[in-house]
This record gives C-alpha cells, structure tokens and sequence, in this order.
C-alpha cells in the first residue's frame, strides 16, 4: 500500500507541477515580434559578422527592434535588402558592396626591401619596419586577409591580394585584418573610379618605392569637372558624393592607377 500511495502522491505533486508550470510560461511569457523570425529567414545564414553583429539572429532584432538599418547583409545582397525592406516596410538600398584592394605592387613593381624569414601573417610582418616591402604602404601579401575571408574570395597573387568579385559579399572581414589598411569595401559601385594605391609618400619617393605608386602630381585634381578627387597627404582621394564617374580622372592619370576595378564583376 505505501508503494502505491507513493505513486499516487508523485503522479499528483508532477501533475500540480506541470500545470504550475503551464500557468507560469503563459502569464510570464515575454511576446516577440514576428517580423524578427521574418527578417532572420531573409537573411544568408552565414553568421559571418560582416553586419556588425554576433550572428543573423542579433542583426534580425536589431532591424526590428531599433531601426537598424536593412541593407547590412553582405552575403545576402540586394535580394535580402530588397526582401527586409518589404517586411519592415521602407524603401530598399540599391548598394551593392564590394572589397577592393589599393594596392598594385606586385613583384614586378614593388621589390623588397629585406628578407622576410618570420611568422608568415601580414600584421606580423607589418610590424617589422612596416613590412619586407620597399613601400611601408604597400599589400604585404602574406594572406591575413585570406585566411579571414569566408567566402575563398580573396588570395594573394604575385604578392598582392585579388579579389574575386564574383565571389566578394563586401562583408568586410579582409578590411579588417589588413594592417596596412589597403583594402576598402567599395559602396560606389561599378560606374565609380578607385585610387588603387594607398602610398602616402611625396611623389618622387612613391616613384622610387613602386612603379604603381601615386605620385601627387594632381593631375586629376586639376583636370575633374566636379571637383571630385584631390590630393591629400600626397595621394589621390575621390569623394563619392561628388563624383560623377565621368572618367576624366582615369584618362588623365599619367600612372593609369585610377581605375574601374567593379566593371569587371
């Protein structure tokens, strides 16, 4: 008989239990808005950081909860942007975000300045005299950015980094390992020009350091129709809001180091 009151008395204290427990997760639940699981299913899944965020789910709430804004997504696109928007109920972002690399000094144009026998990683070697390459500018062309990149859409070539745009989601991860801060997520797009270099000597130095190098001789400061692009700490600088991608600046440049990178995507 104790065995069976036993019984009796837990199947009665599990059962006032559970309903205690069924009571209280209703009374006590905290409602989430459903766009957030909306949002979230609208989005690459790749966690990948390149929004600013943990992971897909935090940059979900933030969208919803605080207004952030829809087109943070890299590896989504314009198809993600386009698809929040809807739910949220505001205009999609047509920018489109691509990683490209100011750097041209391959082998062929920037020569080493020593041996580099250290860690094989870019800040490491960056810290060394800015790095084994004539230019303390220059793509140090050890592959930090490589090895962050989630996507294989970036590699080192003849000692620069290339990126693959066809693989680039303009995350953003390759910028930010770079230690010399050659690489930028372009948000102008294919109809705007690039300085692909990032050398900040005066020009006659640039010239001796590397063949690709800016040589601050305002050229296209001089020549652009929109005033547009000047130079600033001995290099060419383009301001997007003006720029028009009207190319005069491509034309004039004597070392053709302004270019279009995006048109090739």
């Amino acid at each position: 008989m104790n065995i069976v009151l036993a019984v009796v008395l837990c199947t009665v204290v599990g059962a006032v239990g559970a309903i205690i427990l069924v009571a209280a997760s209703k009374f006590m639940a905290v409602e989430e808005d459903p766009r957030i699981e909306q949002v979230t299913g609208c989005l690459a899944g790749a966690n990948c950081g390149g929004c600013g965020y943990a992971g897909c789910a935090d940059y979900a709430k933030a969208v919803v909860l605080n207004g952030e804004a829809c087109d943070k997504c890299a590896p989504g696109g314009p198809k993600a942007t386009a698809a929040i928007a809807k739910i949220m109920g505001s205009e999609a972002s047509a920018v489109v975000k691509k990683a490209v690399v100011q750097c041209q000094g391959s082998a062929d144009h920037c020569k080493p300045s020593y041996e580099y026998k250290g860690i094989q990683s870019c800040a490491a070697a960056a810290a060394l005299y800015g790095g084994p390459k004539s230019c303390s500018f220059a793509c140090t062309g050890l592959g930090d950015c490589v090895k962050a990149c989630k996507f294989d859409a970036i590699h080192i070539v003849d000692g620069v980094a290339v990126v693959d745009q066809s693989k680039c989601t303009g995350c953003g991860a390759c910028a930010a390992v770079c230690p010399k801060h050659v690489i930028m997520i372009d948000t102008a797009g294919p109809e705007k020009p690039v300085v692909m270099c990032s050398n900040c000597d005066k020009g006659p130095t640039a010239n001796k350091l590397c063949t690709t190098a800016c040589i601050a001789c305002g050229m296209c400061q001089r020549n652009c129709p929109s005033d547009a692009i000047h130079v600033v700490d001995n290099l060419a600088r383009i301001d997007y809001d003006k720029c028009t991608g009207c190319g005069t600046c491509v034309a004039k440049c004597p070392k053709k180091i302004i270019t279009y990178p995006l048109k090739k995507a």
